[in-house]
């Protein structure tokens, strides 16, 4: 298991290295022990302090590799929402990063409020836009394909893998249906985060309050865009800050995270659209985060796209 390689003490000697000669040509300098604060099954991340401050490695799964190729792009595209990396190794997936601050998690806690979501939405929309003719690009590197024509197709041999239960079954009707209005609207694909909750967001002091940064893009595919707003709206921020299910209206973020939308297509109802985007992203979700041996989670998420609650 990866957990396992990831604590390996040979393969940490040898991210030890390759990070030494990185910092070596960034002109940076180890100063301390390496803390191994994140450890999964997919990844694992290592905090390595130097003489210019932290900065952090990444190493992920061979599924997962591609998001250092990703990333790469991402950040050529929107440089002040997805932090340029210091070093990568794209044949082995490994990146090296800058200290992007806080997570949004623990940022909203402390100043008991959302209100950074709203910029955040935008970013990600401001993303999804920059990197639209970058769909066969994104596809060639790996990234997932979870456009509509095939996301019926992916569904069924989701309940296939996992003997699902009749009623996730018999939802496929349901999963064309969606995918039918979706199209309707004319939407281009582009990137979808899939994953996109407070601990993926950063936030970068300065002095105008800061700024925040959109990170963790293993779990992206290239989908219906506003997919991504079914973690976001319905599997976070409705819960709001004290974890109180539909505590909040989460109308204001969705159109927040329309509004560069707008520019792009005029006169289309894109808050219509969100509807059926929600509700098909968990069955995305689904199928695009499902690992084997994980069958509670990816029921969860299935649950989530029928009846809007785990």
């Amino acid at each position: 298991m990866d957990e396992q390689r990831w604590t390996d003490p040979a393969w940490l000697a040898t991210a030890y290295d390759w990070v030494d000669e990185q910092l070596g040509d960034l002109g940076l300098t180890r100063t301390g022990a390496v803390e191994q604060p994140h450890v999964a099954r997919w990844s694992t991340v290592l905090r390595v302090p130097t003489d210019a401050g932290a900065v952090f490695f990444k190493a992920n799964q061979e599924l997962l590799r591609h998001e250092a190729a990703v990333v790469g792009l991402l950040a050529a595209r929107v440089p002040d929402r997805v932090p340029p990396l210091l070093a990568v190794d794209a044949e082995r997936g490994w990146m090296l990063m800058a200290d992007a601050g806080e997570t949004l998690r623990v940022v909203s806690a402390r100043e008991e409020s959302l209100e950074r979501w709203y910029d955040a939405l935008g970013a990600v929309a401001r993303i999804q836009l920059a990197v639209e003719d970058d769909v066969d690009a994104l596809l060639a590197m790996g990234v997932p394909d979870h456009r509509l024509a095939g996301v019926p197709a992916g569904y069924a041999r989701l309940m296939d893998e996992i003997d699902a239960e009749p009623r996730f079954r018999t939802a496929q009707g349901y999963v064309e249906e969606l995918c039918a209005e979706l199209a309707s609207y004319g939407i281009p694909d582009s990137i979808q985060h899939d994953d996109l909750h407070d601990a993926q967001v950063f936030v970068q002091d300065g002095a105008d309050g800061g700024r925040q940064l959109v990170m963790d893009w293993g779990d992206a595919c290239v989908s219906q865009p506003f997919c991504v707003l079914s973690v976001a709206l319905e599997g976070v921020i409705a819960w709001g800050l004290d974890d109180v299910e539909d505590s909040v209206d989460t109308a204001p973020f969705r159109d927040a995270y329309l509004a560069p939308w707008a520019a792009r297509l005029p006169g289309v109802d894109l808050a219509a659209a969100v509807m059926p985007a929600v509700r098909l992203g968990w069955a995305i979700r689904a199928v695009n985060g499902h690992l084997p041996g994980d069958v509670d989670q990816t029921v969860t998420r299935l649950r989530m796209f029928l009846d809007g609650r785990a």
